[in-house]
């Protein structure tokens, strides 16, 4: 019996998900980790979560062989052009098995998928959100992609099965701040994670550009002090290395989309992001808000600078934090995401952000 994990937001949370799940199971199995595949514009230029579809050599072995389970990603998987996909590599260098949510036919097909694998599994379903929107009310004013966590619970309520919501590092994802999380979280017990599940993760981070899963992986490590992500300036502190779990009715009870969600029943994706619109503004297929300009890097190929200069230019543009992420770095300097391993690898760092001072 093994439980299923759903990484509640895509992107880069199955990493943390696999930290998460180090921390919460003691089983010697890979973690079993469904997760949307939907990316930074700069990964995937889609604006919508990747489906079955989008990918050829998904595996449909163990896990994804019950009918309506989820398909696994392998290090074969290829996204199909012009989208993009970093769950193939993810799928390759993190010790577990990594499932794709397809939610391209609506909440209740998604209910069923999830429902499906779980039952697969014959464990319970644990939902990790990294950084807390999760838990969003729907008003914040930092607030960008809510959407993707709130079908995600809508969508495990729905399934009937026992379920267990983790919030990783509170307001490391910049959208809500850790005081305000700490007030919905009151009453739930913290775990901290040991330096051996964020060491499991490591492989990934490597090359990832992910932030908020780095940025729990190094308060993990012991990380303290500011970080210049690429749309806020975040602080590290003694409860951005812990996980926090609570009963799902209770996450869903903060959440006013996944509430509408579970009570309307859109029939279609698109209708579900249009309850998001409506209730936060924010529309869940559009790629989300940011609070300044883009200014994307080319597509790759652009040189590293050296150390010196490298660590010159980052400590200028963070402007006295203590820290930058990988992606802050690489934007900073004119790269792109893929560029990450040798930017690290000039910088001489083998941690999940840059240390500056």
């Amino acid at each position: 019996m093994t439980d299923l994990y759903v990484a509640a937001g895509g992107g880069g949370d199955p990493i943390g998900t696999l930290i998460a799940a180090r921390t919460v199971t003691v089983d010697p199995a890979p973690a079993l980790i469904a997760t949307y595949a939907w990316e930074r514009p700069e990964v995937d230029p889609t604006p919508r979560p990747l489906g079955e579809g989008d990918f050829d050599g998904l595996d449909r072995g163990p896990g994804g062989g019950e009918s309506g389970a989820a398909a696994a990603f392998t290090a074969g998987t290829r996204a199909r052009p012009p989208a993009g996909s970093t769950m193939p590599g993810l799928a390759r260098d993190l010790p577990a098995r990594l499932l794709l949510l397809d939610p391209s036919g609506g909440l209740s097909s998604l209910a069923r998928q999830i429902a499906a694998t779980a039952r697969a599994a014959g464990g319970r379903i644990r939902i990790v959100d990294i950084g807390g929107d999760v838990l969003t009310h729907g008003d914040e004013p930092t607030l960008r992609s809510p959407f993707g966590d709130a079908l995600t619970l809508a969508a495990c309520r729905l399934t009937g099965i026992p379920t267990t919501v983790y919030v990783a590092g509170p307001g490391l994802d910049g959208e809500i701040d850790e005081r305000t999380l700490l007030g919905r979280l009151d009453g739930c017990h913290p775990l901290t994670p040991g330096t051996a599940a964020a060491s499991a993760a490591a492989g990934a981070l490597a090359w990832h550009p992910s932030e908020a899963s780095a940025l729990w992986a190094a308060a993990v490590h012991g990380a303290r002090g500011t970080v210049r992500a690429v749309n806020d300036t975040l602080h590290l502190t003694d409860v951005s290395a812990r996980l926090y779990h609570l009963p799902l009715e209770e996450a869903i009870a903060h959440n006013p989309v996944a509430r509408a969600l579970v009570e309307e029943r859109p029939a279609t994706l698109q209708e579900a992001a249009d309850v998001s619109h409506r209730i936060t503004g924010i529309h869940g297929l559009e790629h989300e808000r940011t609070p300044a300009p883009r200014h994307d890097p080319p597509a790759g190929g652009a040189p590293v600078p050296d150390r010196d200069v490298a660590l010159k230019t980052l400590r200028e543009a963070a402007d006295g934090a203590d820290h930058v992420t990988l992606r802050y770095a690489a934007r900073t300097l004119g790269l792109a995401w893929t560029d990450i391993p040798a930017l690290r690898e000039v910088l001489g760092t083998g941690t999940p952000l840059v240390r500056l001072v």
